[in-house]
């Protein structure tokens, strides 16, 4: 069985995950900051958008890739996979314009906790069946 689930949302995310990248070296230029973020604001914000995404999806994608290999539901998987993407992007938009409380940035929040856990609790389900 090949993990063609994990690798579309894998290939989905790394995409999202060099986008986001490139904002960090946009701003890096602008500023002319090799390292840290000298007190830039939209720097900083940058680097978080990045780091709170690089945080997130290793798990996602290892849970995912668990849940497909043990046999979980296609149409569960990618619904949880879209979701979580979904998500992702509306965090890293909702971050990126305030560093305040946005839409996007709980929504996307709440719908990644939940994407984790429903894996989660179908990995442990799969695994004691």
């Amino acid at each position: 069985m090949s993990p063609t689930i994990t690798a579309l949302y894998a290939g989905l995310l790394g995409i999202v995950y060099l986008v986001l990248a490139y904002f960090v070296v946009s701003n890096r230029r602008r500023a002319r900051v090799g390292l840290g973020t000298g007190s830039d604001t939209a720097l900083e914000r940058a680097v978080r958008v990045h780091g709170n995404f690089a945080e997130y999806v290793p798990l996602f994608l290892v849970l995912l890739l668990v849940a497909e290999l043990g046999g979980g539901a296609a149409v569960l998987l990618h619904v949880i996979g879209a979701a979580f993407v979904l998500a992702r992007l509306a965090h890293a938009f909702g971050l990126s314009q305030s560093s305040g409380t946005s839409g996007g940035r709980f929504g996307g929040t709440l719908v990644t906790w939940v994407a984790i856990l429903v894996l989660a609790l179908l990995n442990i389900r799969l695994a004691l069946t």
